[in-house]
């Protein structure tokens, strides 16, 4: 009889699973991301590049009329170099851009500041701000010569409106883009509005800042490419242009691979940059 009720006891208790045992079905020492880092990444692409224009020159498939030879433009640059012309097109260049660069970024985020945090600013700001992002800087050259003539205010000014832009736009939506989680716990904890801005609101905008310093600063290296071509006496566009015009190919090929060193190093400096500041964030980079 006793045994008969402990079998139905055992019966009334529900019995409980045992908890899966989760096994790890991944392959030891795989990742879910991009893999490890290539070490030289970036010159993969562009060593790829040069050795097709090597073998398309060396046999004869690229006409050196059309497209001189790496080599002959290596030559050239060692000789423009030696000269000091390119040194002096260079140091030129390197103002205008910095000058520009300067100006654009402190317009932008004082604009982004503004309208990023106030109603009123924004309502104020953003609009022309949008229709000057629709109109191209070339369209508005003619009326920059016209205000400020051909000298070096007007190239200045030019490079400063293509680098303003894109400062602007990643800084205001950084700043717009605040989690609103934050607000909460800035409520919570009783940050007064100035904590706020200087704890939550401006280190929470700093990732869209650099995208944005990224973009100004491919957009300085194309306003200073324009503004050289228009009425200058020195820079790298002023020498690309003279080569035009004689018909030296070489020439304007080292132009082409000063601009595309100038701002690839820029970008990669902007990088390391952002990398440094923003330690505190962890991406597929990392």
């Amino acid at each position: 009889m006793s045994a008969t009720v402990v079998d139905r006891a055992d019966l009334l208790v529900p019995k409980v699973d045992a908890p899966p045992v989760v096994t790890d079905v991944r392959p030891r020492g795989t990742r879910l991301g991009l893999g490890r880092p290539i070490p030289l990444a970036a010159l993969v692409g562009v060593a790829l590049i040069v050795g097709v224009w090597s073998v398309g020159s060396a046999t004869g498939f690229i006409d050196p009329r059309v497209l001189s030879a790496p080599w002959t433009v290596l030559t050239t640059g060692s000789e423009l170099v030696a000269d000091g012309r390119l040194g002096g097109h260079l140091a030129v260049s390197l103002t205008r851009a910095a000058l520009g660069l300067s100006f654009g970024i402190v317009a932008g985020v004082a604009l982004a500041l503004a309208a990023g945090l106030s109603r009123v600013g924004d309502a104020v700001l953003d609009g022309p701000i949008q229709v000057k992002r629709a109109i191209p800087n070339l369209a508005l050259l003619p009326l920059l010569i016209l205000w400020f003539g051909i000298g070096e205010e007007m190239k200045v000014i030019t490079i400063a409106l293509g680098v303003f832009i894109p400062i602007y736009l990643h800084t205001h939506n950084g700043l717009r883009a605040i989690d609103s989680r934050y607000v909460e716990l800035a409520e919570t904890v009783q940050l007064s509005r100035r904590q706020f801005v200087r704890r939550v609101i401006l280190p929470g905008a700093l990732p869209g800042f650099f995208l944005g310093l990224r973009f100004a600063v491919t957009g300085s290296m194309l306003a200073l490419v324009v503004v050289e071509q228009v009425n200058a006496t020195a820079g790298i566009g002023y020498m690309m242009e003279l080569a035009r015009t004689y018909g030296q190919t070489e020439i304007i090929l080292v132009g082409l691979v000063v601009y595309g060193v100038l701002g690839y190093s820029a970008d990669l400096g902007v990088r390391l940059l952002q990398r440094k500041v923003l330690s505190w964030r962890r991406t597929l980079e990392d």
